[in-house]
Formats: structure tokens, C-alpha cells, sequence
């Protein structure tokens, strides 16, 4: 039956790295430990191996649905009274961030509309390092926090970027907006989330999806058009909206060579003008978004450098390519990121 879960029992061998003993194999696997409490070797786990059979590239590995041995005594209840991932096996409360009263919404609406946060929607994960690093060199001491949406990865704890961020104070928070979970913070919207970085005191929201972008070989069924109601939030909100396109010099997918059809669609759907940044070192990437812009949106060229973001120590591979392979892919967000705090 198509959509069924594949679901194993399994023992754990060992935590770090997390390791499932399924039938006679010895698989990798990850725990959502915030949602599903902790895990020891010689749990009895039951995991979902969809993604690691698929062959997955970034979900090569088995996710962890319950832990028998441990999880299933009663939580500890809190305040919380609102779900996520509701009438799924995995519903859970939490607290929203969105305001919860008018007074409050309308005042952080009215401090968004005089445009004190402006929004870099990403069309992927591995643009949210990049354009972080490059906003703290543009404006250092600038508060900038990231909104988790759908499209990719939901569990808020999954991304090892994120924490980095957070450690090296790229990043001032963290928001899980419905449907992705278990950030600092949840918002049950996006655009709720995007009202309330204001009202956190954020100057600016990086805004996108977690790792592991969904794909489908399809115009439209793929984790890309989270961007397109991303956008559409920050301009509901009266936000300055900008798009990190996505780029790449050295994808072996044609779709994505040069300007992404992700991006491309993006920009051709979107109902009101955006800003979309662009690295000046490219040339022909600048000449092929300026194509699709379609006399609406306005295009920004900034040069970058990329030695210096090689040089930081944050991430720097993509799909198996290296900065050095693939310089327009980090390029791209490295522009974006100097430009949309600093114009």
C-alpha cells in the first residue's frame, strides 16, 4: 500500500553515532531525543526505515518512532495546549510564540510595516551558514534568527548547522514554524513566525527549509516552494523580502545548473516584487537571473568573498561538492545575506 509506514523493532548498539541492530544488519540511525526522551544501548527502539532503504542521500539512515524500553511512561505535562503534527502517532503540545493578544499583535505588525525586520527567504538548508556568516560581516552585532519551515527536515533539533550558528552567535534564535517542530520556539504559522521575530527583538529572519529538501522531479512537488509562501509571508506582513536563489555551477542535475528551477518557479509565481540577490563574480548566473526576473523583480549584484567563508569553519559542501567545486552555490547566499541587511 502506498504511504504505509515501514516500521522495524530494533536494539540499540550504541548512541554516538546512534546504531540499530535490525535483524541481522547494524544500521545507522537518529533520535529526536527532545521529543522522544533518551536513549541507551540495549533499548528496544522501533524504527522507520523508509528513507534509509529508499537510498536517500541526506536521509540515509533510520529514524528512531519509539523507544519501548524507556519512552512510554507518562511526560511531564507543562502549559502547553496547542498541537503539532496533530492526529499523527507523534502529536505533541506546545506553546505558541505567535502574540496572544490583539494589543500585542497589532503593535509587532506595526513595528514590522515601519521596517525594523526584513526577511532573506533560502530555497534550501545549506544557504542558511553562508548567509548568516556573510549578515554578521555586513553588520556585525546585528540580530539575525532563523524561521524553520516545511519543505525539508521538521525536527527543529535535527540541524547540525543551526547549533553551530547558535553557539557562534550567527544566529540570536531559533523559530519551528508549522509544520517543522521543536525549536526554541514554535509558531503554528509562518507568517506567525515571521510576526513574532519583532516582537523577539530580532533585526532580521533568515527564513527556509531544514536539511534534507524534499524532491520529486516534479515543477511543483518539491521542498523549493516552501520560498514562494515564505515570500508571500513576509510581504503580508509589510517585511523588505529578498530571495537567495539557488544556484550551482557544477550540480550533475540539468534542472539545477545555473539559476535552480526551484528559484526560477519561485520568482515566476510570486504576486508582488521581491528583491533577489546575486553574486557580481558570475557573470553568466547575473545574466541568466536577470532573464528571469520578468521586469518585476529587482536584481542586486554584490562580490563576494569566498575565501574568507572558507576560512570561518562553517559548513562548505553541498550534495558531496565542495566549495572549491561548486563556488556559485555558496556564492549565491554569501550575496544575499551582505545584501539584504545592508541595503
Amino acid at each position: 500500500m502506498s504511504g504505509r509506514l515501514d516500521l522495524r523493532r530494533g536494539v540499540v548498539l550504541s548512541v554516538e553515532p546512534l546504531l540499530v541492530e535490525v535483524g541481522a544488519e547494524h544500521r545507522p540511525a537518529w533520535a529526536d531525543t527532545q521529543l522522544l526522551g533518551e536513549v541507551h544501548p540495549g533499548d528496544e527502539v522501533v524504527v522507520n526505515v523508509a528513507a534509509r532503504d529508499l537510498g536517500l542521500g541526506s536521509g540515509g539512515f533510520d529514524v528512531v518512532h519509539v523507544n519501548l524500553t524507556r519512552g512510554l511512561g507518562a511526560a511531564e505535562r507543562g502549559p502547553e495546549h496547542v498541537i503539532k503534527l496533530n492526529y499523527t502517532s507523534l502529536q505533541h503540545p506546545v506553546e505558541p510564540v505567535e502574540a496572544t493578544d490583539p494589543e500585542s499583535r497589532f503593535l509587532s505588525g506595526h513595528l514590522v510595516r515601519k521596517g525594523t525586520t526584513r526577511a532573506l527567504v533560502l530555497p534550501l538548508h545549506g544557504h542558511l551558514a553562508p548567509a548568516a556568516w556573510a549578515a554578521a560581516e555586513a553588520m556585525p552585532g546585528i540580530k539575525v534568527g532563523y524561521v524553520q519551515t516545511g519543505g525539508g527536515a521538521l525536527p527543529g533539533s535535527f540541524s547540525r548547522d543551526v547549533a553551530e550558528l547558535r553557539g557562534r552567535e550567527l544566529l540570536c534564535g531559533h523559530i519551528a514554524a508549522a509544520p517543522a517542530y521543536g525549536g526554541e520556539h514554535d509558531a503554528l504559522s509562518t507568517v506567525g513566525a515571521l510576526d513574532a521575530a519583532a516582537r523577539l527583538g530580532w533585526d532580521a529572519v533568515l527564513v527556509g527549509p531544514g536539511p534534507g529538501i524534499i524532491g520529486s522531479n516534479t515543477e511543483f512537488g518539491h521542498g523549493g516552494m516552501a520560498a514562494l509562501d515564505s515570500a508571500h509571508a513576509a510581504l503580508s506582513l509589510g517585511m523588505a523580502a529578498w530571495i537567495s536563489p539557488r544556484m550551482s555551477a557544477a550540480d550533475p542535475r540539468e534542472r539545477h545548473l545555473g539559476l535552480s528551477h526551484h528559484t526560477y518557479t519561485v520568482l515566476e509565481m510570486l504576486l508582488a516584487p521581491v528583491d533577489v540577490a546575486c553574486p557580481s563574480d558570475f557573470p553568466d548566473a547575473a545574466a541568466e537571473l536577470e532573464n528571469a526576473r520578468e521586469d518585476r523583480h529587482h536584481v542586486h549584484l554584490h562580490h563576494v568573498d569566498l575565501d574568507a567563508y572558507a576560512a570561518s569553519g562553517l559548513p562548505a559542501k553541498t550534495m558531496g561538492r565542495t566549495l572549491a567545486e561548486d563556488p556559485l552555490f555558496f556564492a549565491a547566499p554569501l550575496a544575499a545575506g551582505h545584501l539584504f541587511v545592508s541595503q
